[in-house]
């Protein structure tokens, strides 16, 4: 059974766990890579696996002042991509000035040892951890002599691939490049959002939408443009064409993103839904008339059922 949670002292005390640790922002292939190794490792050990992750992104608390941080996944998408992949447990540590400040050797006794019964924890050589980012490979190594658990490096090799992955990833979202983003991923880049109400212009011209409030602020917004893909919506799957933009042709001036549901009237103001892009289109235009947007709209329409498959 998968669980999460947000307090240390809530994990089941069942057996010693195999823990790994770090932001994992996307769970691309080089973060998959190090879950299903703790998650084999675990099984290896007939105990438990658990993901330790923060929220908000330390580097918003570390960095108050920085504007430009996006994250590939919210908070909820990285523990659902995590469990998919096997690990037990994920535990989301608020991540606050306080919890900077501790020392190395106090989150290592109060938090891994006494509170989670650490048995092995799997970390990368570059990882850095408590005040001042003191922490790190060698110190978990002394500590672990301490309190008798085990430490695995993950290989340098591994954890240049995750950054230069990550860096990818962005790149090629804010240029349009879903394909690349998506097979770096390993599934379609998604966004999670609530329906809101909207101008409904596209119920005027036959296309009726719904307009999604992403609710992750700090959410990367891939490129403007027509994407096709797959929409999540009370447990069911739509396929779905989706127009991420200003709207030029009707003069629109704030960023929206609307997604035409196929197959589907129902009223879902309010709804949580899951956005899957899977192919971009292409980019967003100004058209002459509402009628050439209608007969693009019509096209990307097709171009969109023909391409995305829900099997």
């Amino acid at each position: 059974m998968t669980s999460l949670y947000r307090n240390p002292s809530e994990v089941p005390k069942i057996s010693p766990l195999v823990i790994t640790q770090g932001t994992f922002d996307g769970v691309h292939l080089g973060h998959q890579k190090v879950l299903k190794h703790v998650v084999d490792l675990a099984r290896e050990q007939h105990t438990q696996s658990l993901l330790i992750t923060y929220h908000p992104h330390p580097r918003l608390v570390v960095e108050p002042n920085n504007r430009e941080l996006r994250m590939l996944s919210s908070i909820e998408e990285k523990a659902e991509a995590v469990f998919a992949l096997g690990i037990d447990y994920v535990l989301i540590l608020p991540f606050t000035q306080e919890f900077s400040q501790l020392s190395p050797e106090t989150f290592v006794a109060n938090i891994l040892v006494k509170q989670l019964n650490v048995h092995t924890i799997v970390i990368g050589y570059d990882h850095h951890f408590g005040i001042h980012r003191s922490g790190d490979f060698n110190t978990l190594i002394r500590l672990s002599k301490q309190f008798n658990f085990a430490v695995q490096e993950i290989p340098a090799s591994t954890i240049d691939e995750i950054a230069v992955s990550s860096t990818r990833i962005r790149k090629a979202l804010s240029n349009s490049s879903l394909y690349d983003a998506n097979q770096l991923i390993g599934r379609p880049y998604q966004l999670t959002g609530t329906v809101i109400h909207g101008k409904q212009l596209g119920r005027t011209i036959g296309f009726p939408t719904a307009n999604i409030h992403i609710n992750d602020p700090y959410k990367l917004i891939p490129s403007f443009g027509v994407y096709a893909g797959i929409c999540l919506v009370e447990n069911k799957r739509f396929k779905m064409v989706c127009n991420i933009g200003v709207r030029p042709t009707v003069d629109g001036e704030n960023i929206s993103i609307e997604a035409h549901l196929f197959d589907f009237d129902k009223n879902i103001y309010g709804e949580h839904l899951t956005l899957f892009l899977v192919q971009y289109l292409r980019n967003e235009k100004k058209f002459d008339s509402i009628e050439a947007l209608k007969s693009q709209i019509l096209l990307d329409a097709q171009q969109a059922q023909n391409l995305v498959n829900l099997d």
